[in-house]
């Protein structure tokens, strides 16, 4: 609640005088600033927040025959960075290679259907896909798909 001080001046009828002033306690705290930065701060979180859960980025090739996928899928993606780091993606989790074959077995204790779909990228070499699909099927998958984007006309 705001406060009157009085002027120093006795009774307030001197020349100078200009009466009571009125004053705010310095306890309050005014919450409009507050308010306009976090709603500055929530919109950056919420332009930032897709940006930061991309997965990799495979250029796929093209097919004319692609057809939509409706079941749930086992997706491994092999980047172009393959023949140099030897790790691919199962879903959203990084594997290397050499271990490819054991996390095949456990996912497909937990599938009936014992398929996945395989994203590689366009400049990946086929010996690389071999490699990759040779694990797969040490693992137990017994179909391989192939994934593949629409021809762009």
């Amino acid at each position: 609640m705001p406060k009157l001080q009085q002027n120093g001046n006795a009774g307030g009828r001197g020349r100078r005088a200009r009466g009571a002033r009125v004053s705010t306690s310095l306890a309050e705290i005014n919450v409009v600033p507050l308010v306009d930065v976090m709603l500055v701060l929530l919109i950056i979180f919420m332009v930032t927040a897709p940006m930061m859960t991309q997965g990799l980025a495979v250029n796929l090739p093209q097919a004319r025959r692609a057809t939509p996928v409706t079941a749930q899928p086992i997706y491994i993606t092999i980047p172009s960075t393959f023949a140099k780091d030897r790790i691919v993606q199962i879903g959203n989790d990084e594997v290397r290679v050499e271990i490819l074959q054991e996390r095949m077995k456990q996912m497909m204790l937990e599938h009936s259907d014992k398929s996945v779909f395989v994203r590689s990228d366009a400049a990946v070499t086929m010996q690389d896909f071999m490699a990759v699909t040779d694990k797969l099927k040490e693992g137990g998958v017994e179909k391989v798909n192939i994934s593949t984007r629409p021809v762009e006309r």
